[in-house]
């Protein structure tokens, strides 16, 4: 449970903000935190970690580090999380385990051996990206040509491609052991996430908010941008209908 001091803080909060545009804005300064609050909430399991989150997105201010401390609290269980782990023997897999009321999404990547993402982006939202089981390896790049995040995602229409002609350029290599919990957003570089190992799978669990359907990938030697559809491959613990 959230203490009554951060519950009387809450209080104190314009409740009249918009929360996805109070998500968005926060965007501009959050960088993500690397140790649990020394005062925040414990979460025993992956049901207190979905009630926990509905609890912090219940109101229209969201306590973004509270938000990072549930995903740094909670420990990998596979007995918790195993039904939702689905994998594809050619892609890496997106399967929805809550979908937050509309607010925030929550869901397990597979990964199988040596599978990866392509370079993308965040459509303006927050990711946490916490290892339940393996590693990942996650690599950072600049934005093509150096500019904003904001100058990329104004005007953008479905189908619309960009082409720049500066390659992207690497910020930064991380590798990601279980429970080690990874933040990125827009204003923070693109990213691309792989499993290095050839001979075991890895898992992830992912909150995004707020959620989005649309994203998108770019061309490493060219910076050529093409927006995509992102969809799940299972949701609640069963396959979707379109895969």
């Amino acid at each position: 449970m959230v203490h009554q001091s951060f519950k009387m803080a809450l209080s104190k909060i314009d409740t009249e903000m918009d929360q996805e545009k109070y998500l968005r804005e926060v965007t501009r300064h959050f960088r993500g935190i690397e140790k649990p609050l020394k005062y925040g909430p414990v979460v025993e399991n992956l049901s207190d970690l979905i009630s926990a989150l509905h609890s912090e997105f219940s109101t229209n201010y969201v306590n973004i580090e509270m938000v990072n401390h549930l995903m740094l609290s909670y420990k990998s269980n596979p007995k918790e999380w195993k039904k939702f782990a689905k994998f594809d023997r050619y892609k890496y897999t997106r399967n929805l385990v809550d979908a937050g009321n509309g607010k925030f999404n929550l869901m397990i990547l597979c990964w199988g051996e040596g599978h990866g993402s392509t370079i993308h982006d965040h459509s303006d939202s927050h990711c946490f990206m916490k290892m339940l089981k393996g590693e990942l390896m996650e690599t950072r790049y600049s934005w093509p040509e150096s500019t904003t995040a904001k100058d990329h995602l104004e005007n953008l229409k479905e189908g619309e491609e960009f082409e720049y002609h500066d390659a992207l350029q690497v910020l930064g290599k991380t590798t990601m052991g279980v429970n080690e919990v990874a933040y990125i957003n827009d204003n923070l570089g693109l990213h691309r996430v792989e499993n290095p190992s050839h001979s075991d799978t890895a898992v992830s669990l992912h909150l995004y908010c707020p959620p989005f359907d649309t994203c998108s990938m770019f061309e490493k030697t060219t910076g050529k941008r093409v927006q995509c559809n992102v969809t799940f491959w299972s949701k609640y613990g069963l396959k979707s209908e379109n895969h």
